[in-house]
């Protein structure tokens, strides 16, 4: 017999021991091959994706309890087709199940996704790779003047839901009437860390973010005039404060030269 004759048996096998390893209630295992060897392999896969997942979304798992939490393991496990073949990339590839294929059980709550997506970003600040350089930074600049430069590992996120609090024993049905405005970042000790702000300091640094030229000054007088406030003053005060505090986070590094 040729070899492109054995090839799709063996793909076949293939397809048949990948099958079982992934939902085995429902694929039986490929003819011939010990029961307890088997085991060894479907015990070992599920475990490590269970355990780095559990690792990775440690609120999610706690709300969901031992049985539901093995139940959407499994189905990710089982449905997802993984575009990638990266170990640390399994979470952002839940998430992509959650957002994409998932569908709504009982046991959901409202927000999942937000939820999920706040919880992967602290494993994607913690390897992202991205390196902090000062070179066109003046550390002690002036930020009203200059333009504050935002730190590559510092990520301003607004969610629905306040994902920062929730947990099993806080599960809002419904989003509240204000969204919940963070950021994100990772220190000069690389702790992941979490800054809740409100929205005129969200505005301050999406105008920042969208405008590398654009002065600490210019975009909280573009707030003032968006905000329609009697008082420029205050709003100069409260947004140098902001961009002050900041900065002593390391979300803000300095500002440009």
């Amino acid at each position: 017999m040729t070899s492109t004759t054995k090839a799709p048996a063996f793909k076949q096998a293939q397809y048949e021991f990948t099958a079982h390893l992934r939902d085995p209630e429902n694929n039986p295992a490929p003819v011939g091959i010990e029961d307890r060897r088997m085991a060894i392999y479907r015990e070992l896969l599920y475990n490590n994706i269970e355990a780095f997942l559990g690792n990775g979304f440690p609120v999610i798992k706690s709300i969901y309890g031992e049985t539901n939490w093995h139940r959407m393991v499994r189905d990710f496990f089982a449905h997802h087709k993984s575009r990638s073949p990266y170990f640390l990339e399994i979470s952002q590839e839940f998430l992509a199940y959650l957002n994409n294929e998932r569908e709504p059980q009982p046991e959901d709550p409202a927000g999942l996704t937000e939820l999920a997506h706040y919880e992967w970003v602290e494993l994607a600040l913690n390897i992202a790779e991205e390196s902090i350089d000062m070179n066109d930074i003046a550390a002690n600049g002036d930020l009203l003047a200059g333009h504050p430069v935002l730190s590559p590992l510092a990520w301003p996120l607004a969610y629905q839901f306040p994902v920062h609090k929730m947990s099993p024993e806080f599960l809002p049905d419904v989003p509240p009437a204000q969204a919940s405005y963070l950021v994100v970042y990772r220190n000069r000790n690389d702790e992941v860390k979490f800054m809740e702000i409100n929205p005129v300091t969200a505005r301050l640094l999406h105008l920042l973010q969208d405008d590398d030229c654009m002065s600490g000054q210019l975009a909280i007088e573009q707030i003032t005039a968006e905000m329609q406030h009697p008082n420029p003053d205050i709003v100069m005060q409260g947004g140098l404060a902001a961009l002050q505090e900041l900065q002593q986070s390391g979300i803000i590094l300095g500002a440009s030269r």
